[in-house]
């Protein structure tokens, strides 16, 4: 089946006594045994559910994994797959990711005796000369956040396998609708589901897929273990917006290309981060790798970073919160929001300066959403 149809029908189909169109929720924390050691392939709500069940061989399916757990948060769904890793071990990782996977890897992860180097990935020799005797692991963020720098993941996998090191990629920003890492030998997928995959700004949720069935058993594990998995109406949320996520994600990025084009070109735009433009930098690995763009794009007000709030204030349709990949349009400035916690110097490495503006474009009539920005930009005139 194809990405359209697996998105409606994957893990659907659960209920046999009334044949219901819809996953059921099955709230209950626990689950009664026919006797010692016989159940009904289920005990405890945190080790395994029914509705998660369905949503993970949903997002799995998408991904093209062999399996997969659902967690409470994005940030979960990273925590788990980081423990796969064990005290003495060492994980490259790029410079410009997501403020929060950030701060795990710098402030928290360390503390584990998990030791993380950040490097710029889009150069493979100061991958291949950051890699150690003690280098198992390799976390890919593409594109990245907020950024929008592509990896080339093909030619990461490569050196991973070379030092028989475990590739683990954040696909959040393209969903599987855009992009497919296992098909370039990822071994581990992770996403927010809260962003693009779940898409109401309704739920906090992540999920963590496995190319192969031993990985996607231990993240499951893992996930039981650490007591990260989520609850059974967050993975019923989640497995109601995934039906529609192809059909949005279409919406997304014809809405953000348009909007890129048109910020290309205002005086009071230095410069616009989207994969989507031809004058992307990476514009011939993103053809290769990428089957679309999404609906994430950034750009740098060519202002003072204090006119920010009078920016922001003008906003009709755009507000001004952190998350991204719902059907509403967001902005957002990385620097004192989402990426705060990186500190300047790691903003400052990351490309991301004061006057850097987020977009998460919705879903709503894009001349509306120009006509909003053009009301910003009136506003520091």
């Amino acid at each position: 089946m194809r990405p359209e149809t697996k998105a409606v029908h994957t893990g659907v189909y659960a209920d046999r006594s009334y044949n219901s169109v819809t996953t059921p929720i099955y709230p209950s924390s626990t689950f009664s045994f026919d006797a010692v050691g016989v159940n009904k392939g289920y005990d405890y709500t945190r080790t395994a559910n029914p509705t998660r069940d369905a949503m993970e061989q949903n997002v799995a399916a998408l991904e093209g994994g062999a399996g997969a757990v659902a967690t409470s948060t994005g940030m979960s769904a990273i925590s788990t797959a980081m423990m796969l890793f064990k005290a003495g071990d060492h994980v490259i990782a790029g410079n410009d990711i997501y403020g929060g996977t950030y701060r795990l890897f710098d402030q928290v992860l360390p503390g584990l005796g998990i030791e993380i180097s950040f490097v710029n990935l889009r150069d493979t020799d100061a991958v291949r000369q950051a890699v150690r005797d003690n280098t198992r692991g390799l976390w890919i963020e593409t594109p990245s956040n907020p950024m929008l720098n592509v990896i080339d993941i093909a030619v990461l996998v490569a050196v991973a396998n070379e030092h028989e090191m475990l590739t683990l990629c954040d696909n959040t920003f393209l969903s599987p609708i855009f992009q497919r890492p296992f098909e370039l030998g990822v071994d581990v997928i992770v996403h927010s589901t809260t962003k693009y995959i779940n898409g109401h700004s309704d739920v906090v949720g992540g999920v963590a897929i496995g190319r192969t069935a031993e990985l996607a058993d231990r993240l499951k594990w893992l996930a039981n273990a650490l007591g990260t998995t989520c609850s059974p109406f967050d993975a019923w949320l989640v497995l109601r917006g995934v039906k529609s996520l192809p059909a949005r994600m279409r919406v997304h990025e014809a809405n953000a290309t348009r909007l890129a084009h048109w910020l290309e070109q205002h005086p009071r735009v230095k410069k616009v981060y989207y994969t989507g433009l031809a004058s992307h930098p990476q514009h011939e690995l993103i053809a290769r790798q990428q089957e679309g763009h999404g609906g994430m794009l950034a750009f740098d007000l060519d202002a003072p970073a204090d006119k920010l709030d009078a920016f922001f204030a003008a906003f009709e349709v755009f507000l001004l919160a952190e998350s991204l990949g719902g059907v509403e349009s967001l902005v957002e400035q990385p620097w004192t929001m989402s990426h705060a916690s990186m500190g300047e110097a790691g903003l400052a490495a990351s490309g991301i300066s004061p006057q850097t503006v987020r977009v998460s474009v919705g879903i709503e009539h894009v001349d509306d959403l120009i006509e909003d920005l053009e009301r910003g930009f009136a506003a520091i005139q």
